[in-house]
């Protein structure tokens, strides 16, 4: 289904029964990044999935932000009369569920982040960054998608990856290929590393629990996440064996019991 909120014409997919939980995808990714954790769990939770502006079928203007998303989906759990929503983010969409909690905390039941990060903490680090993801989005808008994939997929932080079969790499590439140059131009621009807010110093004022998930063979976002779990009031820092950036991917069905688990001890504590 779609709605519009504001601007943005939003492509949306609500299944199963329980809890509700916003999934936020990551970079050149789609609602359709978590196909298997749905399927497998829409029996015990409520999943309320989004194509995030500049990808999949969210049809919308390149003039959006962090801030402007954020806004977005709060209204969006208006339209759906959802008073608040557990929050689980990958990537890119971990930025954004994290950024959602620092900017509309009353909405959020709790977090998951799954190789998450509150952004960078200097401006020196912020505006050096800015000038990568530009030179990235021109690269994209220039050369393609194509192109700008096989350059991506061969990422160290995707090198893990190669070890799955390939029924499954082609499944991911077809996702990532499935985007158009200025959406993903215009992601980078708006919802960028370099661009969005840094959360490191709000991090101690949030008072819900959060899960911070990362695999073990990515050693950046467990470094970050571990950092992160120091600031947070009430957090837990779980790191996967034998998986890299993408854990819902390389281990899906420890991803899902995790998360699952988190999800219903959460509910049980709050309804005590």
């Amino acid at each position: 289904m779609y709605r519009h909120i504001n601007q943005i014409k939003y492509r949306i997919d609500i299944q199963g029964e329980g809890p509700p939980v916003l999934l936020l995808h990551g970079f050149t990714g789609s609602l359709h990044t978590w196909d298997q954790l749905v399927e497998n769990h829409k029996d015990s939770l409520q999943f309320i999935r989004v194509d995030l502006p500049g990808h999949g079928e969210t049809i919308g203007g390149t003039d959006f932000t962090m801030e402007s998303v954020c806004g977005d989906l709060n209204d969006l759990l208006d339209e759906l009369s959802l008073p608040n929503v557990h929050v689980l983010g990958y990537s890119m969409g971990g930025r954004t569920a994290l950024s959602f909690a620092m900017l509309h905390p009353t909405r959020v039941r709790s977090l998951l982040l799954e190789s998450g990060s509150p952004g960078l903490d200097s401006t020196h680090e912020q505006l050096a960054r800015q000038v990568k993801d530009e030179g990235l989005a021109e690269e994209i808008e220039n050369n393609g998608v194509e192109q700008f994939v096989a350059k991506w997929e061969n990422l160290p932080m995707f090198e893990s990856q190669k070890k799955l079969s390939s029924a499954i790499q082609e499944s991911i590439r077809h996702e990532r290929l499935n985007q158009s140059p200025s959406g993903l131009a215009a992601s980078l621009r708006g919802m960028g590393t370099g661009i969005q807010p840094s959360w490191w110093d709000k991090l101690s004022v949030f008072p819900r629990k959060v899960l911070l998930l990362t695999g073990e063979k990515d050693d950046k976002f467990c470094n970050i996440s571990k950092e992160m779990n120091e600031h947070f009031q009430d957090s837990t820092h779980k790191i996967i064996s034998q998986a890299g950036h993408a854990i819902h991917v390389e281990q899906p069905r420890i991803f899902g019991t995790i998360v699952r688990e988190f999800l219903l001890e959460v509910e049980e504590y709050e309804n005590a």
